[in-house]
């Protein structure tokens, strides 16, 4: 373990200040696996086995010093949506599956692909999921009884109005009591786990007060078993394993990008500077394994990655430590978890909602009434109203959509001349006019990516803006910074169309459309000799094949080597179209 590059120049000395870290980290844990399991639709024991076993292989095989992994809020809708759909069997499958899919991502080097995901995405699904654990953990603070659970928003709304005569003010005195505590315990002691007094508090005051009038975990869920439960491989047929691999896919998309987005935190708190390729493998692992053991799908925990360094840890010791005092406390103390009042949890998910919900850059985000404020409420209201999966699916293909349209629109390709009022014969295009342009030489400035969303502007706004047949058509494109194969074609369309009775010249290529020319071959087929780096020395060639038979001058445009005849612009036009359609 200590060959791994994370424990570099580690000592002896640094011991102490991860045993802390990792054991503050584990206290600070417990209540959150539970909480995070009873969200999910599961049993809270379920939770406390995630902690353990994904903290303990996150930290080991991860590639962050400082990560902590386990259950998270993130997860509770996904979760639960599989576990109302297919049941708690077939969600350690998913687990298991996106474990994979997980490993599968490290080992072909994905994790730079997760930073491509735009942020309005993120922060519309991470809101609305926010909303979806608050207002899940309504029913629970007010102590209402025969709540129906649904995978829909509206319905679980409904089901608190149909039920709200069954409000029990013992289980809201419960709630507000542990939520107080949450609240103060940091300003109070900064070092101390508010969710854990709370919870403590809350739970001594119910007990002691006011017995069996509130419903608590041994009520609802019976008592909490003190080991780990043996390794138990899931029963998977070919056909569950289909069904699942959407739902396992959205758990690895999702805990990949939370595991990243945690490792990114965590490096700009110190400094430091992770792998997010060792990174999804050590999450893979770790999504492999739990399940074995009846966890739920686990990833990186930011508040409590943030916890783990302001308490000073030094390396992932302290996450392993804070897996095994979790651990310690299962062995030690289970029995007591039964006598936690269900009301004291719902605070507990509620600020964890609250502190999830991105709500000071959503409404950043929301202010710039962009197509990224567009982006943003559709996945939120998507998120909220229909599920995670088409929020993320629909968001993704909007903002790929909408950036397109935003790239397209940067696409310019404008004519000009050279300007001879300028010393150096500046090439302008705000001199080109009917009554001022060239018959036998055609200059664009194009602008911008020539793509799939671009090309097709480019080709038209050549061919609709000449009104002749040019014999020179001079592309300056030391502005265009990327081409992909529809923009090649396009302006192979456009070689195809001018080679044949004129010369196509480009100058000032960039490295990769000239890479993108060579592999297709259009390169050739413009010639090599027809490239220039500067426009000065395209401008040279094409005066060196202009037809000076053909040429009938124009007062108003000022190439030197052309004739000066007295012709009027529009009697210029008129009498060189009509010559060079006689000739083409």
């Amino acid at each position: 373990m200590f060959s791994d590059k994370r424990f570099h120049q580690y000592s002896l000395s640094n011991v102490p200040k991860d045993v802390l870290s990792g054991l503050i980290v584990g206290v600070i844990a417990i209540p959150l696996g539970m909480a995070f399991a009873i969200a999910s639709g599961v049993k809270p024991e379920y939770g406390i086995y995630t902690t353990i076993v994904a903290g303990i292989l996150i930290s080991l095989f991860g590639g962050s010093k400082y990560q902590i992994g386990g259950p998270t809020g993130a997860f509770i809708p996904i979760l639960f949506g599989i576990v109302m759909t297919y049941g708690y069997e077939n969600l350690l499958i998913a687990g298991f599956l996106a474990g994979i899919m997980l490993l599968l991502m490290g080992i072909f080097k994905m994790g730079s692909l997760i930073k491509f995901i735009p942020r309005p995405v993120t922060i519309g699904f991470t809101t609305g999921i926010a909303i979806t654990i608050f207002t899940g953990q309504i029913a629970s603070f007010l102590g209402l009884t025969g709540i129906k659970k649904h995978e829909e928003f509206i319905n679980n709304l409904n089901e608190l109005f149909i039920r709200i005569e069954t409000i029990n003010l013992l289980s809201i005195l419960t709630a507000v009591i542990c939520l107080a505590t949450i609240i103060l315990t940091p300003k109070i002691a900064p070092k101390v786990p508010g969710p854990l007094i709370g919870l403590v508090v809350s739970t001594m005051i119910a007990t002691m007060l006011y017995p069996g009038q509130v419903a608590t975990i041994g009520s609802a869920y019976g008592q909490i078993p003190s080991s780990l439960p043996q390794l138990k491989i899931p029963d998977m047929s070919l056909e569950m394993i289909i069904t699942l691999l959407k739902p396992a896919f959205i758990i690895a998309m999702l805990g990949g990008i939370e595991s990243l987005l945690s490792a990114v935190v965590a490096d700009g708190m110190t400094n430091s500077k992770h792998k997010s390729n060792r990174e999804l493998i050590g999450q893979g692992i770790a999504n492999m394994v739990t399940p074995l053991f009846g966890g739920i799908p686990a990833t990186g925990a930011i508040a409590r990655t943030a916890t783990n360094i302001k308490n000073g840890a030094v390396s992932p010791l302290s996450g392993i430590i804070h897996g095994i005092v979790v651990l310690l406390v299962l062995m030690f103390f289970a029995p007591f978890a039964s006598y936690i009042p269900l009301a004291s949890m719902a605070p507990i998910l509620m600020v964890v909602a609250w502190n999830m919900s991105e709500r000071k850059v959503f409404a950043h985000i929301l202010k710039t009434k962009s197509t990224d404020s567009l982006v943003l409420v559709v996945t939120f209201l998507l998120t909220v109203f229909v599920n995670l999966t088409t929020a993320v699916e629909v968001g993704l293909v909007m903002a790929a959509v909408l950036f397109t349209m935003r790239m397209s629109n940067l696409m310019s390709t404008r004519k000009a001349l050279p300007n001879l009022e300028h010393k150096h014969a500046k090439v302008e295009t705000q001199i080109v006019s009917d009554s001022h342009d060239c018959p036998q030489v055609s200059i664009y400035n194009v602008d911008g990516p020539l793509f799939f969303g671009a090309a097709q502007t480019f080709e038209t706004s050549i061919m609709n803006t000449i009104n002749y047949r040019p014999k020179i058509l001079l592309l300056r494109m030391s502005r265009v910074p990327f081409m992909d194969t529809t923009g090649e074609a396009n302006l192979a369309s456009i070689v195809s169309h001018f080679s044949k009775n004129g010369i196509v010249i480009i100058s000032g290529i960039n490295e990769q459309p000239k890479n993108v020319l060579i592999s297709t071959g259009l390169y050739d087929v413009i010639g090599q000799e027809h490239f220039f780096e500067h426009t000065g020395e395209a401008i040279q060639f094409a005066l060196s094949e202009l037809d000076r038979n053909k040429c009938f001058g124009c007062k108003h445009f000022a190439f030197k080597e052309c004739k000066k005849l007295s012709t009027s612009a529009s009697e210029v036009k008129e009498s060189s179209n009509q010559k060079l359609s006689a000739t083409y």
